[in-house]
């Protein structure tokens, strides 16, 4: 009589080549494809119903381990529990362990990934990392997410609260939105100990305002001129690029990263993209003859896609050369950005343009929503007359002796 189990031998197993099922007995086969593939299974009844359970293949699980993962599949149906259902729930649940297993570390990188390209530039995730891995690194960067709890958070935030406010401020915030993306994730459950109101702020001081604004140091308008004389006189394209952020009233990152296809020196006018820009808008900005001067200047040595090159190859020039500049020439009493209130006091104390015209000079976002709304140009042609006397003015060393306007707004 043929025997009801154990109908298969491992020599059989590897000789067999007609597709078909195979018995082993119990419920077990050998299934064989038309492509001569070979792997186990499993059949069983449970409640009427006829299923059927994949073991793997031949070359993933032997003849002896297919009837060990048989048996224990024949344990749950004696039981009333199906299997397949059985290892699914077993999947799953170790997919969600290995997710909650998930470092600090790894979480936060996901997380910077996932919105970098919605920030403007690539130096934000550049400081994104840079503060996590700082402060958080060493205290609770390997650490599973799901285990970072307040005394951690504490642990980061306390050396640094009160002397360095600001970066504390913003190194809280950061913790606080990668936890919140972890338990969106599934990667982690419960309050989030990061979180200021109603949690943190019970246990730490509140960060005050003056700890944290810092005014970028200016000069005086009145002195502008004679400083434009001494700069002047000072070799190289970081002097070169210091001038052309006075003239055009711009921010550092946005001359440092000035391309030649944003110029149009026929027209006397360069836009930057809104990529670029702190508002995320496009700005045109009216060069004045002195600007256009320095960049086709800067034609004549072009060396790249970037109108004040870099000293590495196709790079621009570097955010800190003009801050190493005033350093040479002794001036570590002012700030390249402060250049632009040195420009905005000289609209204010000495023309008659109105205030929007400065405003929208300097890029600034409109404040008001309701004027926001109803105003659709840039005021360009006024800002081009206002930037050529600015330009004007930074020529003169010497000022009048009576402080009055120097100009009216032309109608």
């Amino acid at each position: 009589m043929a025997r009801s189990v154990n109908r298969l031998s491992a020599k059989a197993v590897t000789a067999i080549a007609v597709p078909g099922y195979y018995p082993d007995g119990l419920g077990l086969y050998l299934q064989v494809s038309q492509a001569v593939s070979k792997s186990w299974v499993y059949r069983f009844m449970l409640n009427g119903r006829a299923r059927e359970m994949g073991l793997g293949s031949l070359y993933d699980r032997t003849l002896a381990e297919a009837r060990d993962a048989a048996s224990a599949a024949r344990k749950l149906v004696r039981d009333g529990i199906d299997p397949i259902d059985a290892r699914d729930v077993d999947r799953k649940r170790k997919v969600l362990e290995a997710a909650r297993s998930l470092t600090f570390k790894q979480c936060a990188t996901s997380y910077i990934e996932a919105h970098e390209s919605g920030w403007k530039n690539a130096k934000h995730a550049s400081q994104w990392t840079n503060t996590l891995e700082t402060y958080c690194g060493p205290i609770f960067g390997a650490l599973p997410v799901q285990a970072v709890d307040t005394a951690l958070v504490c642990k980061v935030l306390e050396p640094i609260w009160t002397d360095k406010a600001e970066t504390a401020g913003r190194v809280r915030a950061r913790i606080e939105k990668v936890l919140d993306w972890a338990m969106v994730r599934g990667y982690r459950s419960g309050d989030n100990p990061a979180r200021w109101r109603g949690h943190l702020d019970k246990l730490l001081p509140a960060l005050k305002k003056k700890n944290r604004v810092k005014h970028h140091p200016a000069l005086n308008y009145e002195r502008v001129g004679q400083f434009m004389a001494e700069l002047r006189r000072q070799e190289g394209i970081a002097a070169r690029a210091l001038e052309f952020v006075i003239l055009t009233a711009t921010r550092t990152s946005e001359v440092t990263g000035a391309r030649w296809d944003e110029i149009n020196l026929g027209a006397g006018v360069w836009v930057i993209p809104g990529s670029r820009m702190k508002a995320g808008r496009e700005h045109r900005v009216p060069l004045a003859p002195a600007a256009v001067s320095i960049i086709k200047a800067m034609r004549k040595l072009r060396q790249n896609d970037y109108v004040f090159p870099g000293q590495r190859i196709n790079e621009p020039l570097s955010n800190m050369a003009m801050l190493e500049l005033l350093k040479r020439m002794e001036r570590t009493d002012i700030t390249v950005h402060g250049f632009r209130s040195s420009f905005r006091d000289w609209t204010s104390e000495r023309t008659n343009y109105p205030r929007e015209v400065s405003e929208m000079a300097l890029a600034h976002t409109i404040g008001d929503k309701v004027e926001a709304a109803y105003r659709r140009g840039d005021l360009f042609e006024k800002r081009r007359r206002l930037m050529a006397e600015w330009a004007r003015y930074c020529e003169m060393t010497k000022l009048p002796g009576k402080v009055v306007p120097i100009l009216r707004e032309r109608a």
